[in-house]
């Protein structure tokens, strides 16, 4: 049996994905300083799990630096559960109104502090990226 084969976007260069990590790292620094908990997701393996907010650099051409939030185990873990069994998508769950409500909330709060402290942000496809923002860098 032959091993499937998977088309992997093209990476960026080292120079590009150097550039993200540095910015990653502003990023951080910036959100570190507002009180936030910050984990850099690219560097730690655990930082999925860890609530705060989630810096990471895609090393892909099309990639970039982008940062979400991430609840405490207890309120992710109970929507996601909820989910998983089946919801009424027009009347769902409070718990999961409420983990829905506190990712946007706290996606809209990171975009503008992060603009605040002279950071370009944008929305990317939240087909392919979810609830997260992007950092393309410094507008000062």
């Amino acid at each position: 049996m032959t091993e499937p084969e998977f088309d992997l976007p093209p990476k960026a260069s080292p120079e590009v994905v150097a550039e993200r990590d540095a910015l990653a790292d502003e990023v951080s620094r910036e959100l570190a300083r507002t009180g936030l908990p910050v984990h850099r997701g690219d560097l730690d393996d655990g930082a999925e799990k860890k609530p705060g907010a989630r810096v990471h650099v895609a090393p892909f051409a099309e990639g970039g630096v982008y940062v979400n939030w991430t609840t405490d185990a207890e309120l992710r873990e109970t929507a996601l559960d909820l989910f998983a069994q089946g919801i009424d998508y027009a009347d769902p769950p409070p718990v999961l109104r409420h983990y829905n409500s506190v990712l946007q909330h706290m996606r809209a709060a990171l975009s503008e502090i992060l603009a605040s402290a002279g950071f370009e942000v944008t929305e990317p496809d939240r087909h392919g990226h979810g609830s997260m923002i992007q950092v393309k860098g410094f507008r000062l």
